[in-house]
């Protein structure tokens, strides 16, 4: 081998030497922290302390806020990300830029938000008092900081799932007869399932780790508002072992949605979707 093809080879051995390094690096950076957490507690230590009264009541509140918020978030926003997808209309660049805003938002911010828009001396807040359903500081309120953190990482997924639909099949369901419901529930959910189930796990990751706007508009209540996150904070400074064992169950939980978004069963890959039964229906 000549002298230039060895220099070559040696150049490109280097590069990708220093690849790999740059590349062990950030991994070290990213998980040393995390196992760091669980060298600190030990499965038997860790499996007490989370069935103290304060871990248990934390992840009772987080699940139970998470579940209704998710459940607001695809209910409004699979319609809405299909709307904003399948239209084009004058401002809708300005939309999305609205959809997305609450992603680059301070937490904090968005917390300080909630509670000028619903807090008893807010935008809306004296109308709910009248009605006798105040907001803030109550679990509601932890529903309302959650939905509206982690709403924008669903319908950024969802928006780009629906762009990204085969549009002559959609025009095909509605030339043998489909209306616009029919198409949307027939057709274009089940070709954007992976998409959607994509956007639902990462909403919920988001929703879990919420911290910021849930302090500043429900506070940090035991049992009633206060979350995995805000426990993590609150037993920083009275008992370090549940803060880490909280922080050890909010790592597995995170590892085990972006799993399940790596791992999505086989019926969210493919849709076999027939279109013959249109032709029996009319427009809906």
């Amino acid at each position: 081998m000549s002298r230039s093809g060895l220099a070559g080879r040696w150049r490109r051995s280097v590069f990708v030497a220093l690849l790999a390094f740059a590349t062990a690096l950030a991994l070290a950076f990213l998980l040393v922290p995390l196992v760091a957490i669980f060298l600190r507690v030990p499965p038997r230590e860790l499996v007490a302390q989370l069935g103290s009264e304060v871990a248990v009541d934390a992840l009772v509140v987080t699940l139970k806020a998470n579940a209704i918020a998710q459940a607001l978030i695809l209910a409004i926003g699979t319609p809405a990300a299909y709307l904003i997808a399948s239209r084009r209309f004058r401002g809708r660049a300005l939309v999305v830029t609205l959809v997305e805003l609450p992603l680059v938002l301070p937490p904090a911010v968005a917390g300080l938000a909630l509670l000028a828009a619903f807090g008893r001396l807010g935008l809306l807040g004296g109308t709910f008092d009248a009605l006798g359903a105040s907001i803030s500081f109550t679990q509601t309120a932890v529903v309302l900081a959650v939905a509206y953190v982690a709403s924008p990482f669903y319908l950024r997924q969802a928006i780009a799932s629906f762009e990204t639909l085969d549009q002559p099949l959609l025009d095909a369901s509605r030339t043998l007869g489909a209306g616009p419901a029919r198409t949307f529930f027939r057709i274009a959910l089940p070709l954007a399932a992976r998409g959607l189930s994509a956007g639902a796990a990462l909403s919920f990751a988001r929703g879990i780790g919420e911290f910021g706007a849930t302090i500043m508009f429900a506070g940090s209540l035991q049992g009633v508002t206060q979350t995995l996150s805000l426990a993590v904070y609150a037993q920083f400074d009275l008992n370090f072992d549940v803060a880490l064992a909280l922080g050890a169950l909010l790592v597995i939980i995170s590892a085990a949605i972006l799993l399940t978004v790596r791992l999505l069963p086989a019926w969210t890959r493919s849709s076999s979707i027939s279109l013959f039964p249109f032709a029996r229906f009319g427009s809906s």
